[in-house]
C-alpha cells in the first residue's frame, strides 16, 4: 500500500494505491466497530470478555491507522492476516465449536456471522497486499 519513506519531508499519512487496500481497511473498521459495540453486551457476562473485545476492537482501529502511516512495512501485512485469522479463531473455544458459535440463544447472532466475515475478507487481502507489495 504505502511506499518506504524516502524523504525527510514525507507526509505522515499516505492514501492507498490499491484499491484492495480500502476493501481492507473498510473490513478492519467494520470489525473494529462491532467488536466496541459487542463488548457492551459481552462484559455483562464476562468482565474478562468485555476488555478483549474492547482491545480486540482497538486493535483492529490501531492497526488501520498505522497501516495509513508512513510506518506501514510489507511484513505487517502478515501480521494483520494472522491477527485477523486468530482472532476468527478464538470465537469457537468461547461459544462453542461448530456452527452453533453464530448462534446465541438459539437466533443466528448478525455480529458474529459480520465480524467473523470482515476478518475473512482482511485477511485475505492482507495477504493479497503482501504479495503484490
Amino acid at each position: 500500500m504505502c511506499a518506504n519513506p524516502t524523504t525527510a519531508d514525507k507526509a505522515m499519512f499516505d492514501r492507498p494505491t490499491n484499491p484492495v487496500s480500502y476493501v481492507a481497511i473498510l473490513m478492519a473498521l467494520i470489525t473494529g466497530v462491532l467488536h466496541l459495540v459487542a463488548a457492551t453486551n459481552a462484559i455483562q457476562f464476562s468482565q474478562v470478555l468485555g476488555v478483549l473485545f474492547v482491545l480486540n476492537g482497538l486493535g483492529f482501529i490501531g492497526g488501520t491507522i498505522v497501516y495509513l502511516t508512513r510506518y506501514w512495512r510489507r511484513p505487517l501485512y502478515l501480521v494483520a492476516a494472522i491477527y485477523s485469522i486468530v482472532t476468527i479463531l478464538a470465537l469457537f473455544p468461547v461459544q462453542g465449536w461448530g456452527l452453533e458459535a453464530f448462534y446465541m440463544q438459539g437466533s443466528l447472532n448478525p455480529l458474529a456471522v459480520i465480524t467473523k466475515a470482515a476478518e475473512a475478507v482482511l485477511a485475505i487481502c492482507a495477504l493479497y497486499l503482501y504479495a503484490d507489495a
